[in-house]
């Protein structure tokens, strides 16, 4: 199934002219009009998904996003769900010239880098490099244990590292702190509490805040730069990084789940429900065989 993500300035506008164009692609919501359409889509992830819609023959899902949300997902990782999916690689059909957008997309491929940095260790593959990108917006996700293939992180890197490679390859060239042996597929990186630190400062301010509430004891209140400072003379500090990607991926989750009751209708939901759970126990059929 194809997946699209059309980001708009004006979410009602665009519900009103798609309900008047494709009524049959909305559930029963479609009962209470543009406006209650943006509000529902403006909860959790700020995504609203039409899923199961033929299209030239072929099945597809798409999902609205206002721009302003998307650029705030993106730069901060609010919910990491659309900005997830923006870490691997994907086909921009079209873009107009927004500034800020470019910018946040290009952001959002340094975070993903950055974070993947703090929990690999000091030399590994660009293909252990990948793989921790893509797991990023899946860690936590409740959909990996219940619906959802759990080999789905290597079936997407592993016939697509030439895709990773001409997306992320320019930012690690640049990148100060790695020594990238391109020929040889491998990288290394400075693993030293100070280089951990810059890391950590770099981390998306959502991330951020999360590491801090697991670090800090309630009532020290200490600042997110001395929180940090701490976790990057952790041994474990890939761990903690780990645990506040986690946070933020499964309450976004849980609520975009919840969502597509009522976005997807009953039958679709189901529907939907039935073939990842089909794709899920093929893929353990695969292993076990």
């Amino acid at each position: 199934m194809l997946d699209f993500v059309f980001a708009v300035d004006d979410s009602v506008t665009w519900h009103m002219m798609n309900l008047l164009k494709n009524r049959s692609h909305y559930s029963f919501l479609k009962l209470f009009g543009p406006k209650q359409i943006s509000s529902i889509q403006s909860c959790g992830a700020g995504i609203y998904y039409n899923t199961l819609v033929q299209c030239n023959g072929r099945m597809i899902k798409y999902g609205v996003i206002g721009t302003d949300a998307l650029i705030e997902d993106l730069l901060h990782w609010k919910t990491l769900y659309v900005a997830g999916r923006l870490q691997k690689p994907v086909k921009i059909l079209t873009q107009n010239e927004n500034g800020k957008l470019q910018a946040a997309l290009f952001s959002n491929l340094k975070s993903a880098v950055t974070a993947a940095f703090l929990m690999l260790p000091e030399s590994f593959s660009e293909e252990d490099l990948y793989m921790q990108i893509a797991g990023l917006s899946y860690s936590g996700d409740f959909r990996m244990i219940i619906g959802e293939d759990r080999s789905k992180v290597l079936n997407i890197v592993k016939p697509n590292v030439p895709h990773f490679q001409k997306l992320y390859s320019n930012i690690l060239q640049e990148c100060p702190q790695v020594v990238y042996k391109h020929q040889l597929g491998r990288l290394e990186i400075d693993k030293s509490p100070e280089g951990q630190f810059m890391q950590l400062m770099g981390l998306p301010r959502t991330l951020q805040q999360k590491i801090t509430s697991f670090v800090d004891p309630p009532g020290k209140n200490r600042d997110v730069e001395e929180v940090l400072l701490k976790v990057a003379h952790d041994p474990d500090c890939g761990l903690v990084v780990h645990q506040g990607i986690s946070g933020i991926v499964r309450s976004s989750s849980l609520i975009q789940s919840s969502k597509t009751i009522l976005t997807a209708g009953l039958k679709k939901s189901v529907t939907y429900s039935m073939k990842k759970m089909y794709k899920m126990t093929k893929g353990c059929l695969r292993k076990t065989s």
